[in-house]
């Protein structure tokens, strides 16, 4: 597992309160989703780097 790091967020409340709600729908804690949003998003940006063993979309 990778290693966490904690990391002081300022964020308005009006979006905190908005992942909030988010994030009890999915039965997530408020860090894990706010977690999940980031490597989603880094994912589709192409900004996270491939896991070991995934396979790249370049291989045949």
């Amino acid at each position: 597992m990778a290693e966490k790091k904690a990391y002081p967020l300022r964020i308005s409340a009006d979006v905190l309160n908005a992942a909030q709600r988010w994030a009890d729908d999915d039965l997530r804690s408020l860090n894990a989703q706010i977690e999940y949003v980031l490597r989603e998003a880094l994912r589709k940006a192409g900004r996270l780097p491939k896991a070991v063993g995934e396979k790249q979309e370049d291989e045949s």
